[in-house]
């Protein structure tokens, strides 16, 4: 009994912490020090918390989340996004739902730039929501829309969460998540557009007028400078020249030029820009050094090795496995935020799944894909708040135009969990 009585604390402290309002970051802190407290006095455990907390931040790799946080906030504010907007209406605006599938479109090309759901969601909310309403649709399908679109880009690189994934599993090559995140996040976001392009013929909503070749190409060459980013940080990276550290503060510069350029950026914005992006960086910072700390406490209690050994006492198939984890990570999901989730939980299901054969890139690409599904659903779903928030409208009202975007992800995951073809095909012609 007293080897789960580690367990037992960690889990039910964890939840009653949460449930009264307690902060993330702080919930899983307390709550990796009462698990230690069962097995080590209170001085050790103390300290033993606050070291791996400062270790757990101590990595050349993570240099790259906040620099891309900062490049996306540039992107945000330097008026990228309304050349991507403008690009998309002239390829989709003419499509049944054609808003709808601009946002989708364009949160993937944002997606893409920025490597941020937050940033997109914010972006394409502000700009496309008003315009969403102006043409009939619903401020509650736009949110949905806009929420659901926004998480294709912690898929489609550069990704944030990718880049914690690599550090948490030990040393699985960016370069090759970068890549192997693109068929799985284009395949979401033409998902999404599916159901969005059902749902607005079946509510007769309005179609655009049909572009011509001149306008798209018009469009199209004022954003490529923004377009050209991609080539400058995925290629960089892919080819060895540069690391995803170094792509990143390659990007901040990238972003910041190009939005001196377009003149979208003044001393002041640029103030505010960088106070935002600050902010962001020490949420993501804290949640990542109290994650490291659980999975510190996880370790020393032996409980990744006991949920190894209960998964495969269950079964040995590979099929079934992944169902059950899949499970278990869409009900993490739900409670807990996308970065210490990866933190905490790929010590715990890796191993699993390397010993069934299965490649950590490919598990990677599952593990985020499923948990961009939690980062729209409540009550932790930050981007869920983000878009109801821009769209001025309640959860509740948002719920039932959100289903049908939520089975076309859960339609992706499985497609992805079940074919790693989509995963591995383009690192492995890379040879990565």
């Amino acid at each position: 009994m007293m080897e789960f009585v580690p367990v037992l604390v960690l889990v039910i402290s964890f939840i009653c912490l949460l449930a009264i309002g307690t902060p993330v970051a702080w919930s899983i802190a307390i709550s990796s020090l009462l698990t230690l407290l069962v097995s080590i006095p209170a001085m050790p455990a103390f300290t033993t918390l606050a070291q791996r907390m400062g270790t757990g931040l101590d990595s050349f790799a993570l240099l790259a989340i906040p620099l891309f946080i900062l490049s996306g906030e540039l992107m945000n504010k330097g008026g990228i996004a309304h050349r991507l907007i403008a690009f998309a209406k002239t390829l989709v605006g003419s499509l049944p739902g054609g808003l709808a599938l601009i946002n989708i479109f364009s949160a993937m090309l944002m997606g893409a730039i920025a490597g941020s759901a937050m940033a997109s969601a914010s972006a394409m909310g502000s700009i496309l929501g008003p315009e969403m309403q102006k043409e009939g649709y619903s401020k509650e399908f736009g949110a949905a829309v806009n929420i659901t679109s926004a998480t294709t880009g912690l898929i489609i690189p550069p990704s944030n969460v990718l880049i914690v994934y690599s550090l948490a599993s030990g040393g699985a090559s960016i370069a090759a998540l970068f890549l192997a995140g693109y068929i799985p996040g284009i395949m979401t976001g033409l998902f999404l557009m599916i159901v969005a392009s059902i749902w607005a013929k079946k509510k007769g909503y309005k179609v655009g007028k049909r572009s011509s070749l001149q306008e798209v190409f018009k469009t199209f060459i004022v954003a490529l400078p923004s377009l050209f980013m991609l080539i400058v940080v995925i290629g960089g990276i892919v080819s060895g020249i540069f690391t995803a550290t170094e792509a990143s503060a390659i990007a901040v510069l990238y972003s910041f030029v190009l939005g001196l350029i377009y003149k979208e950026i003044t001393l002041a914005k640029f103030r505010q820009i960088l106070l935002d992006s600050s902010a962001t960086t020490a949420i993501v910072m804290l949640l990542i050094a109290a994650s490291m700390s659980m999975s510190w406490a996880l370790s020393y209690e032996n409980i990744p090795q006991d949920i190894s050994a209960g998964l495969l006492s269950i079964s040995d198939n590979k099929i079934i496995i992944l169902l059950i984890i899949n499970v278990l990570l869409l009900f993490v999901g739900i409670f807990m935020d996308m970065t210490p989730a990866v933190l905490i939980f790929t010590p715990i299901f890796l191993p699993v799944v390397t010993k069934l054969g299965l490649d950590p890139v490919h598990f990677g690409i599952i593990m985020v894909l499923n948990l961009c599904i939690g980062l729209c659903t409540p009550p932790v779903g930050s981007v869920l708040f983000v878009g109801v928030g821009i769209a001025k409208t309640s959860i509740e009202k948002v719920l039932k135009p959100l289903l049908p975007l939520f089975l076309a992800m859960l339609l992706a995951l499985f497609l992805v969990t079940y074919f790693p073809e989509l995963s591995l095909w383009l690192p492995s012609l890379f040879d990565l």
